[in-house]
């Protein structure tokens, strides 16, 4: 049974934590990752670990809370294109490791874009590591896209959030997927209207001593009957249960969702550890730990699987 992986690393936000504790499961496992690659999120991580600061970038992200996510949000106010710039955070991964050129990392790694010029994918082997992890984690709308000569380059994960297509393979290696946008079903939370409850009322109203007509009695329960009967049909209405923003996202992870299976058809991994998408939201980074043990369990059971 090979030993030797070429791993890749999906898009998916925070969830790209869970990439952490993958590659701690498999060193942990005995197996040697010989080249990686990754997109968006699956990029930092893939570029941490060819640099061999792994666990360096583990403490980080463990120390990360909600106000240092707001420090980093350089908030882009000229451009029109986006919400921040961007660089805050490609400069405080750089308290990691510094910058360097992607060939000469210890182990091949090759980081993946999408250039919104010709609609092809971008993939770096070579140049500045962070030029390429910045080009990769630009997500439409909220990092200003970077460009590059005649490329403006945004998040891979549009075209390519698994890409398992452009790791460089040695002889003998098993191919490996950490794949954090599976299948899901929309999560849509249940609203629960308070019912009307026309006794309180009247319970209030015959121990004051004051008599109300049956009819009216009977009026009443019947009006509440049918407010009731509205308020529940309009909870169950799921069009009012999604809003703008959330519509946009949901369009996105759909997409996502679908590069993700084609990947899949066209290049099957032998190892396929899969995160479903719904289970953490793009910016829960203050749940690092939680997310990287995750990370850790689902890529036991895929080897699991595999190496029976």
């Amino acid at each position: 049974m090979g030993k030797k992986v070429a791993l890749v690393l999906g898009s998916g936000g925070a969830r790209g934590l869970a990439h952490i504790g993958a590659i701690e499961e498999l060193e942990a496992r005995g197996y040697q990752i010989t080249s990686i690659a990754g997109c968006s999120m699956g990029s930092i991580i893939a570029g941490m670990y060819a640099a061999g600061r792994l666990k360096e970038a583990k403490e980080w992200f463990l120390n990360v809370d909600k106000q240092l996510i707001l420090k980093m949000m350089d908030v882009n106010l000229l451009s029109g294109n986006s919400i921040v710039k961007g660089q805050r955070i490609i400069e405080e991964l750089k308290t990691i490791v510094p910058d360097q050129p992607l060939e000469t990392l210890p182990i091949p790694c090759s980081l993946v874009a999408a250039d919104m010029i010709s609609t092809e994918q971008v993939v770096f082997t070579k140049g500045s590591l962070f030029e390429a992890v910045r080009a990769s984690i630009s997500i439409p709308l909220f990092f200003e896209p970077v460009q590059r000569g005649r490329k403006l380059l945004i998040d891979g994960g549009i075209l390519n959030p698994l890409p398992l297509d452009v790791v460089k393979r040695q002889k003998g290696d098993i191919l490996v997927a950490a794949d954090i946008s599976g299948k899901d079903k929309m999560t849509i939370k249940e609203q629960q209207p308070e019912m009307i409850d026309v006794t309180k009322p009247l319970q209030f109203i015959h121990s004051k001593g004051i008599g109300v007509p049956e009819a009216l009695e009977e009026k009443l329960s019947d009006l509440a009957d049918r407010v009731n009967a509205m308020r529940r049909q309009r909870a169950a209405d799921l069009r009012r249960n999604v809003g703008f923003i959330g519509l946009l996202d949901r369009m996105s992870d759909m997409q996502i969702q679908q590069n993700t299976l084609l990947s899949l058809r066209l290049t099957p991994p032998d190892v396929h550890s899969v995160m479903p998408q719904y289970a953490y939201n793009t910016f829960d980074f203050d749940k690092a730990e939680e997310i990287i043990e995750q990370g850790r369990i689902l890529m036991r059971s895929a080897l699991n699987r595999y190496e029976a």
